[in-house]
């Protein structure tokens, strides 16, 4: 993707959080965001350690000042973690913070020593993970069925699954999708603009939560709307609002989180690791996606499915294509995405069955795959001119569409609450209620599908409702 692409997603995100500066990194490569000029460490004597170093480094250092080497946020809190200022957030651009690189750089050492992390940068994870979203929503007919369809298992109160959806919010409407009968949670904070044009990302958490209960109508869904800021929120507060909402609703029994970052690391995320330890001795189960970058790297928290430890409480989840073949263009990969389901097209509830509600697009009209797929896949199609544009190139008045009920869409946000509901409607069909991840094992055992990603045959999940869309080569091949 072009580097004004990201630049242009990068500022919205920017938008929806603006006491936070972000800076895309590492090197301007837009692999991640981050919090410019503040790091993490844990709680207590590493903390007093790591401001101690890092202000040492910055006095002996020419061109840098200790003047700002601070801690900015309380000694203490839940998640274990705190923030520590290292640079001016208000100088530079948000192309890069040498502060943050040199404070992570002074303690190389003493890490080395300790054999693990002592600080990292405060990522920012989201929907659309490296600021550029794998697809956005279309409008299907009237009338258009959702895909997956309903499973004909029937609801029933005393034996209902328990699923917490950390996304953002439900449509104000939503309860009039026959989908979501039995879901509950926050509201989306704010649907529409000024114009009164739906916002990114809106719709994100009704399209999930209308997924697990047409896979599995036995469900109590529950959808709290963390993800609000266009999808983002920094790691040291999504580790705050994980605990905040099984504190407010209980541990589930299944967690679909469909948000992640990469971090260049292969041990996790420090914000998130104190909610990560408590979820091993729980008996819920993560559902996480895998990321939309097309890219092998870990995603977190999707890869802690990788760490020991961890094997048991985490599914990581890639997306499958259209015809449930092969991956999705854009679907994560590597050995650390444990299943794959379909991911590419799926239809379910985007907004209640109300008034129509205008969208207008937030991507370009892309000339080929971004990842060089050769398929008619959702970086080329549908085609749309969007409020993003190439360099160089004059934009073209965005389309605006409008949305009533149902919507389809792609990524591995969705390949998620597809696989959330075939272990919740594994527990209701074998009567394992009681724990989710033997339900996840024996499902995973007694599956007999495969698909093909990036040349490894990986297990994939199609739910019996579901049904393939073909898969069109274009007319050029490319």
């Amino acid at each position: 993707m072009a580097p004004q692409r990201f630049r242009e997603q990068f500022d919205q995100i920017q938008r929806s959080m603006p006491d936070v500066p972000l800076v895309m990194g590492p090197d301007d490569s837009a692999e991640f965001l981050y919090e410019k000029g503040v790091v993490l460490a844990r709680d207590g004597e590493e903390a007093r350690l790591v401001e101690d170093t890092v202000r040492d480094h910055f006095t002996a250092t020419d061109g840098l000042t200790p003047d700002q080497v601070r801690r900015a946020s309380p000694a203490a809190n839940r998640t274990g973690i705190t923030r520590i200022r290292v640079g001016d957030p208000g100088e530079g651009d948000g192309s890069g913070d040498p502060t943050v690189a040199h404070a992570l750089r002074s303690l190389r050492t003493m890490e080395g020593r300790a054999g693990r992390r002592l600080v990292s940068r405060n990522h920012v994870v989201s929907i659309a993970v490296n600021a550029c979203p794998g697809d956005e929503p279309v409008p299907v007919p009237v009338g258009a069925p959702p895909n997956p369809a309903p499973a004909d298992t029937p609801y029933d109160a005393g034996t209902a699954v328990g699923v917490l959806v950390i996304d953002t919010g439900l449509m104000h409407d939503y309860r009039s999708s026959p989908l979501l009968a039995h879901t509950e949670g926050d509201p989306q904070i704010k649907e529409c603009d000024e114009d009164g044009v739906l916002q990114q990302y809106v719709g994100h958490g009704t399209f999930i939560a209308g997924l697990v209960a047409a896979v599995a109508p036995n469900t109590h869904v529950t959808v709290r709307n963390t993800l609000n800021d266009a999808g983002a929120i920094l790691e040291s507060e999504l580790g705050e609002k994980l605990f905040e909402a099984v504190d407010r609703d209980g541990w589930p029994e299944i967690l679909s989180l469909s948000a992640g970052t990469s971090n260049g690391r292969t041990d996790g995320l420090l914000g998130v690791h104190a909610f990560m330890e408590e979820l091993r001795d729980q008996r819920t189960l993560l559902v996480a996606a895998a990321g939309n970058n097309g890219s092998a790297t870990p995603f977190w928290p999707a890869a802690y499915a990788e760490l020991p430890g961890w094997e048991r409480s985490v599914l990581s989840v890639g997306a499958l294509r259209a015809d449930g073949e092969f991956g999705a263009c854009f679907s994560n990969h590597g050995g650390w995405v444990k299943v794959y389901a379909p991911g590419e097209r799926l239809t379910s509830a985007l907004t209640g069955f109300g008034s129509p509600v205008p969208y207008v697009y937030q991507h370009s009209t892309y000339d080929a795959c971004r990842y060089g797929f050769g398929y008619a896949c959702t970086c080329r199609y549908p085609r749309h001119n969007g409020v993003l544009s190439e360099p160089g190139e004059a934009p073209a008045k965005p389309d605006q569409v409008m949305f009533e009920g149902h919507a389809q869409w792609s990524g591995t946000s969705f390949a998620t609450p597809v696989v959330a509901g075939l272990v919740a409607s594994h527990m209701t069909e074998t009567k394992e209620r009681e724990d989710p991840r033997v339900a996840r094992r024996r499902l995973l055992a007694a599956n007999t599908e495969y698909a093909e990603v990036r040349g490894a045959h990986v297990p994939a999940l199609l739910p019996p409702t579901w049904h393939p869309v073909t898969v069109e080569v274009p007319a050029d091949g490319a």
